[in-house]
Order: structure tokens, then C-alpha cells, then sequence
């Protein structure tokens, strides 16, 4: 009954994560043209501007609805009853419903839109040219960050460009565009996991692909959010598995396309260098992928932040995401769990208040510290249930 039930109940929270984004629509931006649906908007801004309290309670029922899914359905799959059919329709109707969604907990998606628009509208380079330069366009009424010239690699360009040249400077379509790129890439992402896990011969390879594709963290920062993160996971778990296949010159080119969005995956070109030049196997491949996975969103923590103060981002998560979900050490799994709903909030403040309060660094380490913490205690008394059934 729960098995058949799983579809429509995750249909109906990816729609409840939909209308929860539009709350949180800036007030300069208009999504439409037309009157009604300007109305709808001004109804749902009310809720997430003006009735901040009610906006937070309803984005903390929809975390704690989501994992609470999240955990039932890693159950479900622990026991092997989910099919890969199921699995895959649920992965599949989550990215399709929240492609229109608005990128409620970010404002890093405008930036990448814009970004490309130096290129497509003003025919100059985002690498010398800030927004900031350019005091017409009215994208700078709803943006941050309109100081900073572009931070990111040639790849994340030569992605985002033919993306605003097609929308020929439509913003809503741009919107759908970049959306539907961040979509494709949280699919592409799975599919690769799933790969890897039937290569790697895991015992549950479902299980591994519902630990990444399912986790709200995953589903928020990817497909809400669109996070450039997850176009550069997808290169760089697509590298990994063409390296699983002794694909040389295609792994090396994921990678390079990887590594050129963000720069940050650059920690795994030693990897490649071991499997070209050892007999490593492919799984001690993946437990070191674990290893600088984790390292690298602590060395991205650290060198984010402002006036030199590093600060741990909830999307920073999805450098490591893949790999743990492949990772069968069920502690780490636990750990990884536990810290994603934490993380998740680290927005309450910011969603309670209207602004960021001075000591949300503080907050996020408070917040990491009580994931950890709390994952010990889950893996503690889950290990004393199984071994007490066991027994």
C-alpha cells in the first residue's frame, strides 16, 4: 500500500515545493504580463513579504514533510520494494513540476542569466564587465552580487550563452531555459549514479540513486535553487564512470568540462592520475571520490564568505552528494542525511526575518555541529534496534 502510494505523495509535495517558491518572488520582478497572473503573484508575495511567520511555518512543515518522505521511502528501498520503473517516474515528475518553479532560495540564478546576457546583449566579456556596469537593464532591480565581475569557468559560458541568445531577451523564457538545463543535469546525474552503481556491482543499486535523487537538499538546490553545482556534478560523476570503463580521453574531457564550470572538482584530477598509472581498483576509486568529496566543501566553505569570514552554503552539499550515495558505509549515509535537513536550516532566519542576521555564520556552524551530532545518535539507536531484531 505505502509502495503505491509513493508516486502521488511525492507528485503532491514536488506541487506544495512549487507554490511554496513563488512566495518568495522579489518584489521589483514581474513573472507576467497578464493581470490574473500578476494577482496570483501579489498573493503569494504577501505570504512570503508581509506574513514572514507564516511563510516560515510553512517552509518548515514542507522540510520536515519532505524528509520525513525521504526517510520512508529509503526504507522502502532498503527492502528492496521500489522498482526501478517507480524510481524513476517519481525522479523524472519531481524534475518536470519544478522546472517553473522560482528559484525561491537564491538569487544566483539571475546572476547566471545575466551573466551570459553580457555576452548575448552587450557583446563583451562578463570577465571585465560586472552588472553593475551596465545601470539600465532592468535586471538590476531584483538582483545581488551586481559588483562582481564573472567568477566562473569558460565551460559554465559556452553552457549559458546559447541559452540567452535562444531566449532572444525573453526573461521568462531565459528563466525556463537555465531551469531546464539544471533539470537535465539532476536527471543526467542519477542516470550516472545508477551506472556506476550496476558497475561497481552494489548491493542496492536503487537505493544509492533514491539517496541522491530523493534527498530535499538535492531536490531544493538543484532543481528550486539551480545551483550551478549540479551541471558540474553531472560532468564530473559522468568523468568518474567513463574512468569505471577505461574511457580515457572521454573521461578526461568530462572532467575538463567539469572543472571548467566551477572550478572546484579540480580536487579529483588526482584520481585519474592514480587509475592511469596504478592497477586501482574502481571502488577504491569511489572511497577516495568520498574522501575529497567531503574535503572539497569544507575547502569551498573556507574560501567563501565576505571580509575573509568562510561560510559553509547548504548547496555546497552537492559536491558530495553523489559519491555518498554510492558510499554503502551506512554511517556516513546517516551522517550525510542528517546534516542535509540541518543545513536546510540555515534559511529559517533569512525567510523569518527578511535579511541575513549578522551572526548566520555562527548560526550554520551551530546548525552543522547539531547534524553531526544528531547523525551519531540516529546511527547509534538504529544500529541497537537492528541488532536487538536481530538477535
Amino acid at each position: 500500500m505505502l509502495v503505491k502510494a509513493l508516486l502521488p505523495l511525492w507528485i503532491i509535495t514536488a506541487i506544495l515545493l512549487f507554490l511554496y517558491s513563488f512566495t518568495q518572488v522579489d518584489l521589483s520582478l514581474t513573472l507576467s504580463q497578464a493581470s490574473i497572473l500578476q494577482q496570483i503573484q501579489k498573493s503569494f508575495q504577501y505570504i512570503g513579504w508581509f506574513n514572514r511567520s507564516l511563510s516560515t511555518y510553512l517552509y518548515v512543515g514542507l522540510i520536515i514533510w519532505m524528509f520525513s518522505l525521504f526517510v520512508l521511502t529509503l526504507r522502502l528501498a532498503v527492502r528492496e520494494k521500489i522498482t526501478s520503473k517507480k524510481m524513476w517516474t517519481i525522479i523524472i515528475c519531481l524534475a518536470v513540476i519544478l522546472i517553473p518553479s522560482y528559484n525561491a532560495f537564491s538569487y544566483d540564478l539571475f546572476n547566471y542569466i545575466f551573466d551570459a546576457r553580457i555576452v548575448t546583449n552587450y557583446h563583451v566579456s562578463p570577465y571585465e564587465f560586472k552588472p553593475l556596469d551596465f545601470p539600465t537593464d532592468a535586471m538590476l532591480s531584483f538582483m545581488r552580487s551586481t559588483h562582481r565581475v564573472y567568477p566562473y569557468g569558460p565551460t559554465w559560458l559556452g553552457l549559458t550563452v546559447p541559452l540567452t541568445f535562444a531566449a532572444n531577451e525573453v526573461f521568462a523564457i531565459s528563466l525556463l531555459l537555465f531551469k531546464t538545463l539544471s533539470a537535465a543535469a539532476f536527471i543526467g546525474t542519477a542516470f550516472f549514479i545508477k551506472k556506476i552503481a550496476e558497475k561497481l556491482k552494489l548491493q542496492n543499486v536503487n537505493l544509492a540513486v533514491i539517496i541522491f535523487a530523493l534527498n530535499p537538499l538535492v531536490i531544493i538546490e538543484s532543481l528550486v535553487s539551480s545551483h550551478n553545482e549540479i551541471v558540474m556534478m553531472f560532468f564530473m560523476v559522468a568523468s568518474i564512470y567513463m574512468l569505471f570503463r577505461n574511457k580515457k580521453i572521454t573521461s578526461i574531457l568530462f572532467l575538463i568540462i567539469s572543472i571548467g564550470i566551477k572550478y572546484a572538482t579540480a580536487i579529483f584530477a588526482p584520481l585519474f592520475l592514480l587509475r592511469f598509472f596504478s592497477k586501482i581498483s574502481d571502488k577504491r576509486i569511489l572511497e577516495l571520490a568520498v574522501f575529497l568529496s567531503i574535503f572539497a566543501v569544507i575547502i569551498t566553505s573556507l574560501a567563501s564568505g565576505q571580509n575573509k569570514n568562510p561560510e559553509f552554503q547548504p548547496w555546497y552539499l552537492l559536491l558530495a552528494a553523489p559519491f555518498i550515495s554510492l558510499y554503502e558505509k551506512r554511517i556516513i549515509r546517516v551522517f550525510y542525511v542528517t546534516i542535509c535537513f540541518f543545513a536546510l536550516g540555515s534559511y529559517i532566519p533569512f525567510l523569518y526575518n527578511g535579511q541575513w542576521p549578522e551572526n548566520i555564520v555562527d548560526l550554520k556552524n551551530i546548525l552543522l555541529i547539531v547534524g553531526l551530532v544528531s547523525g551519531f545518535l540516529v546511527y547509534f539507536m538504529e544500529s541497537r534496534f537492528i541488532s536487538k531484531f536481530r538477535g
